[in-house]
């Protein structure tokens, strides 16, 4: 699995495996995942072994059952199969509906001796985000924010269009490389107007998010930072509003905002249609909340600073379990899972 990490962030919305090939008790080849259009892991760690004939001798080890379809690459089972490796050990099943399975049976049909299950539940945690997007029919959702010493995530009122820093640039640039490991970002009107977001990876070296914007009512004027040429954009707009052509960069998505209890839902719905495989909600309060009040979360990244607001625009309520903590600096990071989920 820590081979198959080098692929966050450039997979998608392919998952991000790792393949280890072993001869005598000896690593022959490893490989994962290349950025989409690209190789499948299993592809890389046989590509990577100098001497082909040593595997058929050699025991494959890959996180996710290799697939059996043609997609933007010819089915890894077959190249397995070529190349006569006896045994290959599986970490967990693809629910993918167009493998599901299939891959597993074309191996054993072809004299493989397959093993699966093998650290089963760490596999599945490791592809969290393709089995929440195949499963559930939604991104895998991170909820994220920053909140004062006193439980507030923004002041009552401020005199510039900026944002103001509750966390320390350490902080700051983490959240950067967390952008550019998941495919889209969202936020409200009001955090726009409020405070200008570029929603790139500016402190980080990868790609652009796909930014999110829920703007009701169309208030938001193309000079605001998240409509430049630096990502793609999307606009959930409400439904009596004509729908807008898309230009360059920039399309719209309705839904329909009478439907209160639904939103989140709604939001969801869009984003899978798009394959959309993970998203960070980066607020503000009422955003965040939506999500919460709809369960549509899978993990809460919680930053507290040090400073303190006295009042202002308090920190969402919700439910977790805390999964750790970590000191970065003077900030404190808390990650949680959403009980109801696990």
């Amino acid at each position: 699995m820590q081979i198959a990490k080098n692929g966050l962030g450039t997979t998608r919305p392919n998952p991000m495996v790792g393949a280890v090939i072993v001869y005598n008790n000896t690593i022959i080849g490893e490989g994962f995942t290349s950025e989409y259009g690209g190789n499948h892991a299993e592809v890389n760690a046989i590509n990577s072994v100098k001497n082909k004939a040593l595997l058929t001798k050699s025991t494959l080890y890959v996180t996710l059952e290799p697939c059996s379809h043609y997609g933007k690459t010819p089915p890894c089972s077959d190249l397995i199969v070529s190349h006569q490796i006896p045994n290959v050990v599986i970490g967990c099943v693809d629910d993918n509906p167009e493998v599901a399975g299939k891959g597993i049976a074309k191996l054993e049909a072809a004299g493989c001796h397959v093993t699966v299950g093998v650290l089963e539940k760490e596999c599945r945690v490791h592809h969290k985000r393709f089995f929440t997007f195949h499963n559930k029919k939604r991104p895998y959702i991170i909820l994220k924010w920053a909140e004062t010493d006193d439980g507030f995530i923004a002041p009552l009122t401020k005199n510039e269009n900026k944002p103001v820093w509750i966390t320390n640039s350490y902080s700051r640039q983490l959240v950067h490389k967390w952008r550019a490991e998941e495919q889209a970002i969202l936020v409200g009107t009001s955090t726009v107007i409020a405070d200008n977001p570029s929603l790139t990876v500016r402190d980080w070296t990868g790609q652009n998010p796909i930014r999110v914007v829920l703007d009701k009512h169309l208030r938001l004027a193309a000079n605001y930072s998240l409509f430049s040429n630096d990502a793609e954009t999307i606009v959930i707009t409400e439904s009596s509003v004509e729908r807008k052509q898309t230009a360059g960069n920039l399309t719209f998505e309705l839904i329909d905002w009478n439907l209160k209890e639904s939103i989140a839902k709604q939001i969801c719905d869009v984003l899978f249609n798009r394959n959309l495989t993970s998203i960070i909600i980066e607020g503000g309060a009422q955003t965040l909340q939506t999500f919460i009040d709809e369960n549509l979360w899978d993990e809460a990244r919680i930053f507290t600073g040090k400073s303190e607001f006295k009042e202002g625009v308090s920190s969402p309520i919700f439910k977790g379990s805390m999964i750790s903590k970590t000191e970065i600096k003077n900030d404190t990071l808390k990650v949680y899972n959403n009980d109801l989920l696990y």
